[in-house]
């Protein structure tokens, strides 16, 4: 997928012994958006948006090593293995030839690195420059900036598209906020970067510009101007569309003290597993400490100043844990971290209430399954039918308000709660909105500048292709069940070639699928790892069709 993007420079830092400043230079290809201002809180600034690069940079993916060089010595060394096997055949006279060539061949590599040094140091050069040119790209790609009446935030993914980053700044972390435009652009970001943030000091007086100049019109000095064309991921849009329906998914709350964060953290640094299981099982019991115990040394970790405060026990294991790291600058400035728990092996999110600053880090379920390929959330979330008149009334409030919450937006435009969440749904699937897991507030959030090619992003697999067939085939039926304080519960029956599968859902409140079974081969291996199987989609289809026929 093609992006084109156009900025006004590059991004500058500047340090002296005195002051500091830092000027993003944003696309001027989309609407103007800029901020101007001080930073008042330096030093958990440059923690949080240190933290954010960790996250940027981050690729945890199994890298088998490179055997090529083993294999040359190997084959070099077989000849004399099997001369030494062979010892009784005249061994001296074996041991006198091997030492030989053995001389012979050293004076022969000696003389071919000799030859080769020039090449050898060419080609580490390049690659070297490959990398970082490289790395820049993910940077180019990754940092999206959105400046709202109420904070400036920021948003990217890891490497390896298992991680999210979010860091959010209300406008009490600046003073002197000149002016500011609301919108979302992006911004160029490179690696130096990262060094010049590590300058921010607590005496030096730091600006924080996200630059209005080069919106400016020019008709002189377009040399300036630098475009640049990405061919961006499919993969790293999707993911960006999945991790807010993910944020929505009922969830295990409870805060955790920065030093059992910090307990956490040491002993991932101390100790490295060598075999499974590598999970974190969580141990969440009401008016008790919170227990994290970790497997496979079975090491119990109690958070005594951590109670969790739910309604009842709970057991939840999480794997990919080493990336939990990404948290350790924050432990410092950090007041609490509030953990969200979707599930065993579903994505889990750690906010840090760094003050006046949150920062958001979103996890999937292991490091190996990341947001786009596996994690079908999206076909989790509310899925009232909803008119377009409405949905343009409802993006129309979003976008003279900036921000919501669901019941304040039906307030605000007169439609029912249900109507409003499909609509957000919608909006969020197509990158339009994003759900703040801090404050419960829907926000306007445009993620591209043209509309995104949703039939090739929301698909990564044909589960739900699948399950509208089957929808479509009429062969669904079920039975529905109002469980007081659960949600309606829905049994059905869908008969295949060979046998017949019963899947049953749970539709809370808010029109969410927020559980469900069934008896067929894609649940068994994944249960809801990886999203409802096609059968729990077409039942919920097929009860969606009913419900818009009767109502």
């Amino acid at each position: 997928m093609l992006f084109n993007y156009k900025y006004s420079g590059h991004t500058q830092v500047y340090s002296n012994a005195t002051a500091a400043g830092i000027s993003f230079a944003p696309d001027i290809y989309r609407e103007p958006t800029f901020f101007a201002g001080k930073l008042r809180k330096k030093i958990a600034f440059r923690e949080a948006i240190s933290a954010l690069h960790d996250v940027v940079v981050s690729d945890l993916r199994f890298k088998p090593k490179d055997k090529t060089a083993y294999k040359e010595w190997a084959a070099q060394q077989e000849s004399i293995w099997l001369a030494e096997a062979m010892g009784q055949y005249d061994a001296a006279a074996a041991d006198a030839r091997i030492k030989a060539l053995q001389v012979e061949l050293t004076d022969v590599q000696k003389e071919k690195d000799r030859v080769m040094a020039p090449f050898y140091k060419a080609r580490k050069t390049y690659f070297d420059y490959l990398y970082q040119k490289d790395r820049d790209a993910w940077f180019v790609l990754d940092p999206v900036i959105s400046v709202h009446p109420d904070e400036i935030f920021f948003e990217c993914f890891s490497q390896d598209e298992s991680a999210y980053g979010k860091l959010s700044a209300s406008y009490n972390v600046f003073k002197e906020v000149n002016e500011f435009k609301c919108g979302t652009t992006n911004i160029d970001y490179s690696a130096a970067l990262y060094n010049e943030f590590q300058k921010i000091r607590d005496y030096k007086e730091t600006s924080f510009t996200v630059d209005p100049g080069g919106f400016s019109v020019q008709t002189t000095r377009e040399e300036m101007f630098r475009e640049v064309k990405i061919d961006l991921p499919d993969s790293w849009v999707r993911g960006f569309l999945q991790v807010s329906s993910a944020m929505t998914l009922p969830a295990a709350t409870f805060d955790l003290h920065p030093m059992d964060v910090y307990n956490f953290c040491l002993w991932l640094r101390r100790f490295k597993e060598k075999k499974g299981p590598r999970s974190i099982r969580f141990v969440l019991e009401p008016g008790k400490p919170v227990k994290a115990i970790f497997e496979p040394w079975n090491k119990e970790i109690t958070c005594a100043r951590s109670i969790y405060t739910g309604p009842q026990r709970r057991e939840i294991r999480i794997w990919g844990r080493r990336r939990l790291l990404i948290l350790e600058r924050l432990i410092p400035v950090a007041k609490k971290f509030t953990v969200h728990l979707t599930g065993n092996g579903l994505p889990s999110f750690y906010v840090a209430d760094l003050g006046d600053m949150q920062f958001t880090l979103g996890l999937s379920g292991w490091t190996a399954n990341d947001w786009s390929r596996c994690g079908q959330f999206d076909l989790m979330a509310p899925r009232a039918a909803i008119d377009d008149v409405s949905k343009i009334k409802i993006y129309n409030d979003l976008q003279q308000n900036w921000m919501g919450r669901p019941d304040e937006i039906a307030a605000r435009t007169g439609l029912t709660r249900a109507a409003v969440l499909a609509a957000l749904g919608i909006c969020t699937q197509a990158g339009k909105v994003i759900y703040d897991l801090h404050t419960g507030y829907y926000r306007l959030r445009e993620l591209s500048r043209e509309p995104l090619p949703l039939d090739q992003l929301r698909f990564s697999n044909p589960k739900e292709e699948s399950a509208t067939r089957l929808a479509d085939e009429g062969k669904v039926t079920f039975a529905e069940k109002l469980v007081p304080g659960v949600g309606l519960q829905l049994e059905g029956t869908i008969p295949a070639h060979r046998r017949s599968y019963h899947p049953v859902i749970v539709i809370d409140g808010d029109e969410r699928l927020s559980t469900g079974h069934c008896d067929c081969s894609d649940y068994i291996a994944n249960k809801l790892h990886k999203g409802p199987c096609e059968h729990m989609l077409a039942l919920r289809m097929v009860f969606e069709k009913k419900k818009q026929h009767n109502g």
